[in-house]
């Protein structure tokens, strides 16, 4: 689950950037930045969710699985 979320915000990065460059284009300057900023964090966020850690493992992989409630 935890894949689909990062894969997810990577591909809103991405349209986020796209999005900023088009609005660029068009003459807007405050709308494109904050674009870009948010495109920034999301991506610094997936970033920091897929560096290993001292153990080698990922904080994906070391997160608790999630437990339905019955």
């Amino acid at each position: 689950m935890t894949d689909a979320a990062l894969s997810l915000a990577m591909l809103t990065a991405l349209a986020l950037v796209a999005g900023a460059v088009f609005l660029w284009r068009k003459g807007e300057r405050q709308r494109p930045a904050l674009m870009a900023i948010l495109a920034a964090v999301m991506i610094t966020n997936v970033v920091i969710w897929s560096l290993p850690t001292t153990d080698g493992q990922t904080l994906t992989a070391a997160a608790p699985p999630h437990e339905s409630q019955p």
